[in-house]
């Protein structure tokens, strides 16, 4: 997707972004420089996150919880390698 930059500056946000990112009107952004380019994150308010992740099929115990952590870190650890 492509946005043009207006002479004062603005650019528009292409509607399937907006969408995906869910944003509103006045909401806030941030940028950062990374070496493939530029990224843009919206600051999101703690309180639209509610209900953005779906509830497990099953209760999940802190063991279970703990294990998928251990997994996840040593298979990063790894991978540096």
């Amino acid at each position: 997707m492509e946005a043009t930059l207006s002479s004062k500056g603005q650019a528009t946000i292409p509607k399937a972004v907006r969408e995906r990112l869910r944003l509103r009107p006045g909401d806030r952004f941030k940028f950062f420089f990374h070496p493939d380019g530029v990224i843009i994150l919206p600051r999101i308010p703690a309180s639209r996150l509610k209900g953005i992740v779906p509830k497990p099929a099953r209760p999940v115990s802190l063991e279970e919880i703990d294990a998928a952590t251990e997994a996840g870190a040593t298979a990063r650890f790894r991978r540096k390698r």
